[in-house]
């Protein structure tokens, strides 16, 4: 468990807990801390390994925890945390309003085919959202997703189903995504239009993703496959966080494509990581399953074009111009799709396009507003 205390003593107690403190969660909680100095902040957190225990046991892991015996004004939890178990477990916790931060559901996952069949973790979403005050999501697709996945899940179930249970959960929710650090937001050039620097003749490719299926590194393959057939040149750089276990795709990218690439692996030094992002000329994403997006909205905010599938959240920010069809069950068709609009792209003068919105320093107040109602009142986002 970790602890983060912050701000004076006359601020607002707030309990953060990260039920499955993985980088995504541990990135927002910190930043989350940083940005609101006006509140008196307190962290628990559990590391990220045994996924099933983590996301059906964590309050019991803190049932001894001095913490949730103390008076406060707040909790925040992660989508990982069984709030219901936790009300349950500690009746303190009960009378002091929670927020629920949803990085991701457990019905929106992809299957791996690995995983054992169970609707433990989806349960514990449900749960948590229905025992919850407010319930916040990081992108419409996720709260889409988990609302409809709620109704598909009930109507499976055999009898003595209440009704409108997403409705309930739809009511106090809303959207406010995961901010992107004003850092990332860096101008390239002094002319008018931002689509000047981007090297239109040989660019720099940039897939900056988990080395795991769900982001379906296979379909990268096929699509670098496909430019190559186009006669299109490319430089490549794929990075991100790697695991012992990695899709076959990557070692035949990296044999098939070994001179075109620039970067590879996980890149640890933060300050080569910005200046690879303010480089590239094209990120992509092939991704199966991304509730938001960061890597892409990081690199679009750092001034590189988008190429991404007409899916998941990627319709929030990306244009249309830069959003290939998604043909999940053809992937084939999909890479083929995919080639033609960056080629499509190439030969155009698309512009950058702008993801002010996701800023920090815009977020930053409705973060700090939400704090503050929730502990207030409750009421509906």
């Amino acid at each position: 468990m970790s602890k983060t205390r912050n701000a004076g003593p006359r601020s607002p107690r707030i309990l953060l807990l990260s039920g499955y403190d993985a980088g995504s969660h541990k990135r927002w909680r910190e930043q989350l801390v940083a940005s609101q100095p006006d509140f008196d902040w307190q962290v628990i957190a559990l590391p990220p390994r045994y996924f099933r225990w983590r996301i059906r046991g964590n309050a019991l892991s803190w049932l001894d925890a001095p913490e949730l015996r103390e008076p406060w004004d707040l909790i925040v939890a992660t989508s990982m945390v069984d709030v219901a178990g936790l009300r349950a477990m500690h009746p303190a916790v009960g009378r002091v309003p929670v927020l629920l931060y949803m990085h991701e559901n457990q019905f929106a996952y992809p299957d791996s085919g690995e995983q054992h069949a169970s609707v433990d973790p989806q349960m514990v979403n449900l749960y948590s959202a229905l025992s919850a005050d407010r319930v916040v999501f990081n992108s419409e697709w996720n709260r889409r997703s988990f609302l409809e996945g709620i109704d598909r899940l009930l109507e499976r179930l055999p009898d003595a189903v209440p009704q409108g249970v997403s409705r309930r959960v739809y009511e106090k929710s809303c959207v406010l995504p995961v901010p992107i650090a004003d850092a990332h937001f860096v101008e390239r050039h002094q002319g008018p239009s931002r689509s000047q620097l981007v090297n239109r003749s040989r660019p720099h490719l940039l897939w900056n993703h988990r080395w795991e299926y769900d982001k379906a590194p296979d379909r990268l393959l096929s699509i670098l496959l496909a430019l190559k057939d186009h006669g299109q040149a490319f430089r490549l750089s794929v990075v991100g966080e790697q695991f012992r276990r990695q899709p076959e795709a990557f070692e035949s990218i990296r044999r098939m494509f070994g001179n075109c690439i620039e970067h590879w692996g996980f890149m640890a030094d933060q300050a080569a990581y910005d200046q690879l992002l303010q480089s590239a000329d094209i990120v992509m994403s092939t991704a199966l399953h991304d509730f938001q997006g960061l890597s892409v909205l990081e690199a679009m905010a750092s001034g590189c074009l988008a190429l991404a599938p007409n899916r998941l959240a990627y319709p929030e920010y990306v244009p249309d111009e830069q959003r290939y069809p998604s043909l999940a069950d053809r992937p084939e068709q999909e890479a083929a799709a995919a080639a033609n609009v960056l080629v499509r792209l190439l030969q155009s003068q698309t512009s950058v396009a702008s993801v002010e919105p996701w800023r920090l320093s815009h977020l930053q107040p409705r973060y700090r507003e939400l704090l503050r109602e929730t502990m207030a009142s409750g009421r509906v986002c």
